[in-house]
């Protein structure tokens, strides 16, 4: 770039020589300008190479940043903590990443090398206009810092502008995320029309402070150009003047006009450089906040894997300084047991579920897994010895293999079939148009809510983690369905600990031991006979969903007859 606008700002101080050697007497038009043109022609097609190699390692330079920034953003992303997700909007989180690297990327690429071409001009054509006119120059950059002056003015103005856009559009974009994610939901409540003057609310706000963006771009580019014009006009009638009064050659002359011409219009260009940075410097601060946020923490590796006793002892927990969730709560499950914790939504049995895979760290209390105190262990390594299935379980857009293998990617065919079998998923595979290699819709779209779920058991016993947790997983099966799995779980006891979190008390009777939370506490600890046999709210609970599955079962039996 240094050379190619070397080159550049040579051709007007040799249109001038040529000017001034055919004012001389006896001057030779082949002779004075033959060369000359050659030279001229010579120094613009080296500026064009030089322009290309700018352009070329400018790119290469500003991709080559922003794919590693693309890289840290979504590497770090994948180690911060539950809590920056549960405060931040999916869709603002996408545009940051996207939209707001794309800026960062456009700045790069064009205006930091417009900036350092605009540092060229001014330290290399400012000094070559002095040296031929001290007066001259002056008036000739007499705009330039009038000029500096309203981009910075105007800098300072439209960055709160860019600002609010930025906002605007990342809402925008978290209301689209939304209703693409849940219009299923929006169609089964006939909800398209809300939704749609949602998005024009929305639209429309975005739209208002992008022309507000547009009128301030406007009034600088039309008072810019005033002044850029204006200065042009006083080169040409000071030239003019100074050349009638023969205090100026003629090749002077057309050399201080082509010099501003040159440097003048870049300097003007700052102010889409301004506006440009503008918009780059808001999109790094939204960057930054995302890099700045702290990781989770990342402890030593143990020589083996985790397993044994899961020890909880007095542990309290809340979410954000909020109600405590968990009470003093203690209680233990022995290796190879099979637990299930039941309780009215809201009494912490998730909670439980989340602390012990430390997407959430605790302050209060201690819990131990194999004797050893769960904040001191590694989140990878917890997270690898525990199998969990959620109620409503996320699958990749992508075959049912590929989604059975996720936490054993070199599982061999047969494997994922036992697994499958054992869910009661493996006949709706073979069923399906290219089995096992049949492609699901994005998060399992095309899987009914049952089979979704029992895909999701598959994928966690061909894990075959030292813990298997079911959070409410058996929720959207049938009942001979769910007697299968509990048989397959059943034939599996004592290989591994299992957790079952349910609300029907079908599911219970395979655990050897049940504990009832209420608020956050233990209410209730005991086998399904003994709990049945004493009063309390197991029991209560017992008998209502037996009641209810009667009525149910009667009411069904008189629309029948």
């Amino acid at each position: 770039m240094a050379v190619g606008t070397v080159f550049l700002l040579l051709v007007p101080y040799l249109f001038k020589q040529a000017l001034d050697g055919l004012a001389e007497e006896g001057a030779s038009v082949t002779g004075t300008l033959v060369p000359i043109a050659l030279l001229v022609v010579l120094l613009n097609v080296l500026n064009g190479f030089f322009t290309f190699v700018r352009g070329k390692w400018a790119a290469e330079a500003s991709e080559g940043i922003v794919q590693r920034l693309r890289h840290q953003l979504y590497a770090h992303m994948e180690k911060l903590p539950s809590q920056f997700f549960d405060r931040s909007d999916t869709g603002d989180i996408v545009q940051r990443c996207s939209s707001d690297v794309e800026t960062v990327r456009v700045f790069m690429a064009a205006q930091i090398v417009e900036i350092a071409r605009v540092s060229l001009f001014l330290v290399v054509g400012i000094p070559l206009m002095f040296m031929q006119d001290v007066r001259m120059s002056l008036i000739s950059l007499a705009s330039f810092p009038i000029l500096i002056f309203f981009a910075y003015f105007f800098y300072q103005r439209i960055r709160k502008i860019f600002e609010d856009v930025d906002e605007k559009e990342g809402q925008l974009t978290t209301v689209l995320q939304e209703n693409l994610t849940g219009i299923r939901v929006v169609r089964a409540f006939a909800r398209q029309d809300y939704e749609i003057e949602k998005f024009s609310k929305a639209n429309q706000a975005f739209r208002d402070l992008e022309m507000k963006l547009f009128r301030s771009l406007a009034i600088f580019w039309s008072v810019s150009d005033l002044i850029v014009l204006l200065q042009l006009g006083v080169v040409l009638i000071s030239g003019g003047y100074f050349v009638a009064q023969g205090e100026f050659t003629l090749g002077s002359w057309i050399f201080f006009w082509w010099m501003v011409q040159t440097i003048i219009w870049p300097v003007r260009q700052i102010g889409r450089v301004v506006a440009d940075a503008s918009r780059a410097v808001v999109a790094i601060g939204r960057i930054n906040e995302i890099l700045d946020e702290t990781e989770e923490s990342v402890e030593p590796k143990p020589d083996s894997p985790v397993n044994g006793t899961i020890e909880i002892r007095n542990l309290s927990f809340s979410y954000n300084d909020s109600d405590s969730v968990l009470h003093d709560l203690s209680l233990t499950i022995q290796p190879g047991e099979t637990v299930a914790i039941l309780g009215p939504p809201g009494a912490g049995k998730s909670t439980i579920i989340r602390l012990l895979l430390r997407l959430y760290d605790y302050a209060e209390g201690s819990i131990k897994v194999g004797g050893q105190e769960l904040n001191s262990i590694n989140r990878k390594v917890i997270r690898d010895s525990f199998g969990v299935v959620l109620q409503d379980p996320f699958l990749y857009s992508k075959t049912v293999r590929e989604n059975v293998i996720l936490g054993r990617r070199n599982a061999a065919h047969q494997e994922v079939e036992e697994c499958a079998r054992a869910a009661d998923i493996h006949g709706n595979i073979v069923d399906f148009e290219d089995g096992y290699e049949t492609v699901i819709g994005e998060r399992g779209v095309t899987l009914s809510g049952g089979q979704r779920q029992r895909l999701a058991i598959a994928r966690a016993l061909l894990k075959k983690p030292p813990f298997l947790v079911l959070d409410d997983s058996l929720s959207a099966v049938d009942t001979k369905t769910e007697a299968h799995i509990l048989r397959s779980l059943a034939e599996r006891r004592g290989k591994q600990t299992t957790i079952l979190i349910a609300h029907r008390l079908s599911s219970t009777r395979l655990a050897d031991r049940i504990f009832m939370l209420d608020h956050g506490r233990i209410s209730q600890v005991g086998t399904h006979q003994e709990l049945i046999a004493i009063d309390g709210p197991y029991q209560r609970l017992w008998a209502i969903q037996g009641m209810l599955e009667t009525e149910i079962e009667s009411a069904l039996s008189g629309e029948s007859t």
